[in-house]
């Protein structure tokens, strides 16, 4: 199911050959045929191909794809230049702005981050159009736990930034006290103000990983453009 040409393919394998993995390979094949299926199929895995185990810093962890038309691109809460941003993603921008002092922008790909270590990771991977949660219970949350355990084990110190009460349940996952995890509303219109906007996580995460020996998140460098221009 995935060749991602780097350390994830061997990490994931057993993923891979499970039964669970062979249903939902099953079920996605049958979606992708007959529905109208978010991300493409070529971006499912975007978040593992653009941020390898061992690179990984930062934890961003969603919940399912945007189920809009052109939104999706594997990366959670991004979406690719060009598309307008959705209301989540402008006020995660605004609480950057508010914490770092990162001008708000309109541009939504955030593969910038991605490069540097920031795992934008759904914990459903897919959605047909228009019916969020719509391959929620599938099989996907299953394969995204094995990841969030696998990254519990990494030798390497790292935050996870856990906003809404469903990625807040994910907490429980991660038991190694070398790492940080932060907790916040969702950024979502409906909560944005309930705490969100001042949580600081972007600044807490650079603080945490300076304190490592870690080189900090440029987070004014969102988009791969901005990321490529160093």
């Amino acid at each position: 199911m995935s060749d991602l040409k780097n350390s994830w393919d061997e990490l994931l394998r057993p993923q891979w050959e499970s039964d669970y993995m062979g249903q939902l390979r099953e079920f996605l094949r049958e979606q992708y045929r007959t529905r109208t299926v978010y991300p493409p199929k070529s971006k499912m895995l975007a978040a593992f191909e653009n941020t390898a185990y061992e690179d990984v810093k930062v934890v961003i962890l969603g919940q399912d794809p945007y189920h809009g038309a052109g939104q999706a691109n594997g990366l959670c809460f991004s979406v690719n230049s060009g598309v307008k941003c959705p209301p989540s993603l402008v006020n995660i921008y605004k609480a950057l702005e508010y914490d770092l002092g990162v001008p708000v922008t309109t541009d939504g790909d955030l593969r910038g981050w991605a490069k540097q270590g920031v795992l934008l990771l759904n914990s459903v991977l897919t959605v047909r159009a228009g019916e969020p949660q719509s391959h929620a219970g599938r099989g996907w949350e299953r394969f995204t736990d094995e990841v969030i355990e696998l990254l519990d084990k990494s030798p390497s110190p790292m935050v996870f930034m856990l906003w809404g009460g469903y990625a807040k349940a994910k907490g429980k996952l991660v038991k190694n006290p070398d790492h940080l995890v932060l907790t916040s509303v969702h950024p979502s219109p409906l909560s944005f103000y309930q705490g969100f906007l001042q949580c600081r996580h972007f600044s807490k995460a650079n603080e945490f990983l300076v304190s490592k020996g870690l080189k900090p998140i440029d987070w004014s460098k969102r988009s791969l453009e901005e990321y490529e221009k160093n």
